[in-house]
């Protein structure tokens, strides 16, 4: 049975023999363009609760809520994608815990807080208020949860600074972010008609989703565009006819030449939003190594500001290069123009398609951005095991972040999804907006 370290390999020699290049774009240190100043505080950092180890269970305990309120039909607005309310979430919790203790730049402002105003109050006070602006509908379950969280803070005047400190930050941050675009309905999607071009995708041949999506205003990068990947190899090239040929084998849904363990992993990385799955490592991490409040608050702030302007920096490029998706090109093979490619009208990949273009792949770019993020924080070297909400029962065991990343990239390939082409790129702009994002926040690690 082969191991995952030939399939890496794969995917090295691929990303050579297609040629496939990013643009020489320095990562550079700077702040986004919503990034202001600090307001100075009236005010010495807050109460030491901040740095006891454990207190940053509540960080831990709000990021759930939100994948579970994600989990509830009709909750998410089709056209909002969910990455952008993570960020706004821990964004609020971690400039709100930094505008009491000084521990660190915010990540956007600071607000006036008094000498032991409470940060953990402040924390879940501004969780609160941005859940419920975002999902008004589910108020309940958030009273509930901060009613919960505010039972362990006592009672003192500390407590009711921490909580106006949390308020402002929330109703500031949702006010700033209220016309970053992502309201916009998308236009109608018109496919292209010539070979290559993205076309909706079968059984189902749905919508594509997210069109606008790489045009909204990013939470730190300056653009949606700033990394965009450089040009995908032309499909009548010999290197786009390996990479097809490829997926054509591994991905197809009775495919003779993918292992067993590389149909499980394949299933396991689609059963659930890849977002979803990389939060729930990290709610393990905080939680089983005893995280303090500005730990916790300061590693999900990172996190989520990355995965959700690489989701913007991925989208972006999607709709910028329009490329079909294997199942489009396999079966229309012959028109491609490319004597290394032969049509096959009734193949089908392993799992159904997703509806949006193949360049770059969105497992490759999201994986690859936490795992950067994570791997700062935490090391190269870390074990963890991995389970997921949507396959029950299993789990994944790996030596490190980046380990975990590159089995979740490639699972895209073994369901016939993308090529290595869409994954090499998906990864190189996860790690340039994850470096990006880790230099802007400054974070002490």
């Amino acid at each position: 049975m082969r191991k995952i370290g030939r399939a890496l390999v794969l995917m090295a020699t691929a990303a050579v023999a297609a040629g496939i290049t990013v643009p020489a774009v320095a990562v550079t240190a700077g702040h986004g363009p919503g990034h202001r100043p600090a307001v100075a505080s009236a005010s010495e950092p807050g109460e030491s609760v901040a740095f006891v180890p454990g207190t940053g269970q509540s960080v831990a305990d709000w990021n759930h809520e939100l994948i579970t309120i994600l989990g509830t039909k009709g909750a998410q607005p089709a056209t909002v994608h969910p990455t952008r309310s993570f960020a706004l979430l821990q964004a609020a919790e971690y400039d709100a815990v930094t505008s009491i203790t000084h521990a660190a730049p915010p990540y956007l402002f600071s607000v006036r807080a008094w000498r032991g105003a409470r940060p953990d109050a402040a924390a879940d006070q501004a969780a609160h208020d941005v859940l419920t602006a975002l999902y008004p509908a589910q108020r309940g379950a958030f009273d509930q949860l901060l009613a919960g969280e505010f039972a362990a803070i006592p009672g003192n005047r500390g407590k009711q600074q921490g909580i106006a400190v949390g308020e402002t930050v929330a109703a500031r941050l949702i006010g700033i972010r209220s016309t970053d675009g992502s309201a916009a309905v998308p236009p109608p999607f018109v496919a292209g008609t010539e070979p290559g071009d993205y076309q909706p995708t079968p059984p189902n041949f749905p919508a594509p989703v997210f069109t606008n999506w790489g045009s909204i205003k990013p939470f730190v990068l300056r653009s949606g565009s700033q990394f965009r990947p450089a040009p995908p190899p032309p499909i009548t090239s010999a290197a786009y006819a390996r990479a097809l040929n490829q997926v054509r084998s591994l991905g197809q849904d009775s495919s003779t030449t993918r292992t067993a363990d590389e149909t499980t992993f394949a299933k396991f990385w689609g059963a659930a939003p890849i977002w979803n799955v990389w939060n729930e490592i990290a709610q393990k991490l905080v939680v089983t190594r005893h995280a303090s409040l500005e730990q916790a608050v300061t590693v999900f702030a990172n996190l989520d500001l990355a995965v959700a302007d690489a989701t913007i920096g991925m989208y972006d490029a999607k709709y910028h290069y329009l490329v079909w998706r294997p199942v489009t090109a396999i079966r229309a093979g012959s028109t491609a123009g490319n004597p290394g490619i032969v049509s096959d009208p009734g193949w089908n990949p392993l799992a159904v398609t997703a509806a949006d273009p193949s360049y770059p792949g969105a497992h490759a770019t999201i994986s690859q951005a936490a795992a950067t993020i994570l791997s700062a924080f935490y090391g190269n070297h870390q074990w963890l095991t991995v389970s997921s909400d949507g396959d029950p029962g299993v789990t994944r065991t790996f030596h490190s972040f980046q380990a975990a990343a590159d089995e979740a990239t490639l699972s895209r390939l073994f369901a016939g999804q993308h090529t290595l082409i869409d994954l090499v790129a998906g990864q190189q702009l996860g790690r340039h907006v994850a470096s990006f994002v880790l230099q802007d926040l400054e974070s002490a690690r």
